[in-house]
C-alpha cells in the first residue's frame, strides 16, 4: 500500500469509487489533482483483485468500512477521505461506526445519505443483473465490477440510513453534485449539506451522475480550492 509523502505538501486522499465502479473510477480527477493531492484508490471487495464475497452478508455497508479502516491504518499522517456514488455511504458508515483512524475533512460526490431511495436499480434477480449491465454501459465505466458483487451489494443498501448520524461529523465537508444527475437527484444533495454542520455544497449545472470523467475539470478546481482552505486553516497559529 502506498503511504502518503508528507514531505511533498501534498495532501493524501482515500478515495472509494461507487457500486459498479473500481479503482480506475478517480483516475482523472487524480491526475489533475496531482500538484496538490496523493490519491490512494482502493478496489472494494467483489471488484478486480480484492477479496470475494459469497453471498449478500459480504456486501454489507459494515464490510466495506471495515475494509476501509484496515487500508486508513497504514497511511501516515492527516488524509481526507473520499467518496462517489456508492463510495459516499462507505464513508458515511465508516464515520458512523468509528471504524478506523479519522479523516481530517470529507469530499462527497453525487452521493446520498439513504441509498435506498435513489434509483440506481429497480429490477430483481436475473432481471437486475441485465439493468446492472445496461447501467454500467450508460455510465461509461471503463473498467466495472463484477456483476453479481453489484447486485448483492445493492441487496444491503435498501435499508441504509444515514440522516441520523449526520449531525456527528464534525468535519469540513465538500459535497459537489450535478443539478442533472438522473441516480443521485439533487435534493439527496441538499439532505447531506443540510445535515453535515461544516458542510458546503457545490452544484455543477447540467451535470450528470458521472462528475469524475465528464466534469473532471471543475470538480479539480473545486477540490484544489478546498485543501487550499484546509492548508490555510493548519496554519493558523
Amino acid at each position: 500500500m502506498t503511504r502518503t509523502s508528507m514531505e511533498t505538501g501534498r495532501m493524501t486522499l482515500l478515495a472509494v469509487h461507487g457500486i459498479q465502479g473500481t479503482s480506475a473510477a478517480w483516475s482523472s480527477v487524480a491526475q489533475a489533482c496531482a500538484t496538490q493531492a496523493h490519491f490512494i484508490c482502493p478496489n472494494l471487495r467483489g471488484r478486480v483483485d480484492a477479496l470475494r464475497g459469497q453471498g449478500p452478508q459480504d456486501y454489507r455497508l459494515e464490510a466495506f468500512s471495515g475494509d476501509l479502516a484496515q487500508i486508513a491504518r497504514q497511511l501516515e499522517g492527516p488524509f481526507i477521505l473520499a467518496g462517489w456514488s456508492m463510495g459516499v455511504s462507505v464513508t458515511l458508515e465508516y464515520l458512523r461506526r468509528n471504524a478506523g483512524p479519522q479523516p481530517c475533512a470529507l469530499i462527497l460526490l453525487s452521493g446520498t445519505p439513504r441509498p435506498g431511495l435513489a434509483p440506481w436499480f429497480s429490477e430483481r434477480g436475473d432481471r437486475l443483473l441485465t439493468e446492472i449491465a445496461a447501467r454500467e454501459k450508460r455510465l461509461k465505466l471503463a473498467m466495472a465490477a463484477d456483476h453479481q458483487a453489484v447486485a448483492w451489494t445493492w441487496e444491503g443498501l435498501q435499508n441504509v440510513d444515514h440522516s441520523a448520524s449526520l449531525a456527528d461529523i464534525q468535519l469540513p465537508t465538500l459535497i459537489i453534485h450535478g443539478d442533472a444527475d438522473p441516480d443521485s437527484p439533487l435534493e439527496h444533495a441538499r439532505w447531506l449539506s443540510e445535515g453535515i454542520p461544516n458542510a458546503e455544497l457545490h452544484v455543477i449545472a447540467g451535470a450528470g451522475h458521472s462528475l469524475l470523467t465528464e466534469n473532471t475539470a471543475e470538480v479539480a478546481q473545486h477540490i484544489h480550492a478546498f485543501i487550499a482552505k484546509l492548508h490555510h486553516i493548519q496554519e493558523r497559529p
